[in-house]
Parts: structure tokens; C-alpha cells; sequence
């Protein structure tokens, strides 16, 4: 999110009540490069995202796909947060131990219901942080 901030982008950056601190530490760390603006807000998912609207142009996750408990809530803010428009770019850590390759099936299965999907193919990754095991996946609602 601070990334995007250093791009021009008006970016809030979302987590836990308990992680706002570590967050507003990273945004005053990195201030000084930010050239859009950057925000930090609490979202739980599964609740309410009325004060994230209208729908962003683009939503960024990471690594937010490994406890099944979560993949309901997460489906729910996703499908409440975006619009149209929205593209949300999901890149995620394919991990092959214990459930996580169900949960990770699972996530995607749920998702094709609402949205479609492009992956984004290894050779249009960064160069220096592409690895066989980094996925990035394009989102939008079904119109």
C-alpha cells in the first residue's frame, strides 16, 4: 500500500485494531517517499465497509488465503468492497503442507461464483522477485 502511495495513489491500508499501530509505523517511516496519500483503517471482514465506499479502483491482498475459518469473511469484504470497476490484484505464497492446498482450492472455487480470474503468467512477474511458488491473480466482478 505505501508502494502505491509512492505511485500518487490515495491509498488506505487495512488491517486488524491490533495491527493499526505497526501499521501508522510504516506509514511514518516511510512518509517522506509518499507522493499520493496513504491511510491506515481497520477492516474486519465480514463486517461492515460502508466507510470504504465508493469502491476503489483497485484493491491490493497478500497472503490472505490460508485459514479456512477466514474465507467466507474475506469473500463477503470482497464482494462488498468492489465495484465494476474494481480490479483486485492477489498475490499469495502457494504452500503445498497441511490443508493449505485445499484451502487454497477451496478459496478459488468460492471466488469463480462472483468473479473471474486471470492469472498473471511467471514471465510478467518482476524479474528479481518472480518465484515458481508466488502467484498473482487478477479479479473483477462478473458483470
Amino acid at each position: 500500500g505505501v508502494t502505491a502511495g509512492r505511485c500518487r495513489a490515495d491509498v488506505t491500508v487495512t488491517d486488524l485494531e491490533e495491527l493499526q499501530e505497526l501499521l501508522a509505523a510504516n506509514i511514518e517511516s516511510n512518509q517522506h517517499l509518499v507522493t499520493g496519500s496513504v491511510r491506515a483503517k481497520v477492516l474486519k471482514w465480514g463486517e461492515d465497509v460502508a466507510e470504504f465506499q465508493p469502491p476503489p479502483d483497485y484493491i491490493l491482498m497478500a497472503d490472505c488465503i490460508y485459514y479456512e475459518e477466514s474465507l467466507e469473511p474475506l469473500l463477503k469484504t470482497l464482494k462488498d468492497l468492489t465495484g465494476p470497476d474494481t480490479c483486485v490484484l492477489c498475490c499469495y505464497e502457494q504452500r503445498t503442507v497441511g490443508k493449505n492446498p485445499e484451502i487454497e482450492r477451496k478459496y478459488f472455487e468460492l471466488l469463480q461464483a462472483d468473479f473471474e480470474l486471470e492469472r498473471i503468467p511467471l514471465e510478467k512477474h518482476d524479474e528479481e522477485y518472480r518465484s515458481a511458488d508466488i502467484h498473482i491473480v487478477a479479479i473483477r466482478r462478473r458483470r
